[in-house]
């Protein structure tokens, strides 16, 4: 992945997502500092870099990964941004192969496999009374490797609320991704309800402090 991305992005967070002062959290336990991603991931260009930081990450350790799902809200903007940027990175591969077709350049050259398509699924709170009464919308497909996404992890709850959907649905969890880690025991549990599914950070919250003092100075 290239190290200007996943810097332009944890600046972005740093930015706009991180405050320090004196916060209650969800979990009821008191911080100095507040992260809310959603700031990040709902903005063009942070959810431009979200999406293809966290598909890179797929792509390099998770690439049997047909899906990518979490619980609404905070997976919902990251889940459609991987998703485009698996369209994309198809789109430039047939674009490249078109080229080096047309230009009679010698198979050597060409890129080897398209990149496959990661679709995505986002897991309701509570199962919808209407309907199909589905409790997740968009991919779902018994037997297929998904990811689990979410943007911040604290206690763990709400991306092992999520694996749980998805596998109550019949889908494998291949590995979860988060895009930063509270590093507040949220890891242990979810590698634990992971059952040997990869957890992976995009950042720690030490990094976005860090980065975000760095900007102050």
């Amino acid at each position: 992945m290239p190290t200007d991305i996943k810097a332009a992005l944890l600046d972005l967070i740093a930015t706009h997502s991180f405050k320090l002062g004196d916060f209650l959290l969800a979990s009821g336990a008191r911080s100095d500092y507040y992260i809310d991603c959603r700031i990040t991931t709902l903005h063009a260009e942070g959810g431009r870099l979200a999406g293809l930081v966290m598909y890179e990450i797929i792509r390099e350790l998770i690439p049997q990964a047909e899906a990518v799902g979490g619980l609404t809200m905070g997976a919902d903007p990251l889940v459609s941004n991987i998703a485009s940027a698996s369209a994309w990175a198809a789109a430039d591969f047939r674009e490249i192969r078109e080229m080096s077709e047309a230009l009679e350049l010698d198979e050597d050259d060409d890129p080897d496999v398209e990149p496959a398509l990661i679709h995505g699924f986002l897991v309701r709170k509570t199962e919808k009374a209407h309907g199909t009464g589905r409790k997740i919308e968009g991919f779902l497909k018994p037997g297929a490797q998904v990811v689990i996404v979410d943007d911040v992890c604290t206690t763990g709850g709400s991306t092992i609320t999520a694996i749980e959907a998805a596998r109550e649905a019949g889908m494998v969890v291949a590995g979860v991704l988060c895009l930063v880690d509270r590093e507040q025991g949220g890891r242990a549990k979810i590698e634990a309800a992971a059952d040997g599914a990869p957890f992976i950070a995009a950042f720690t919250a030490g990094d976005v402090r860090k980065a975000h003092l760095a900007l102050a100075d």
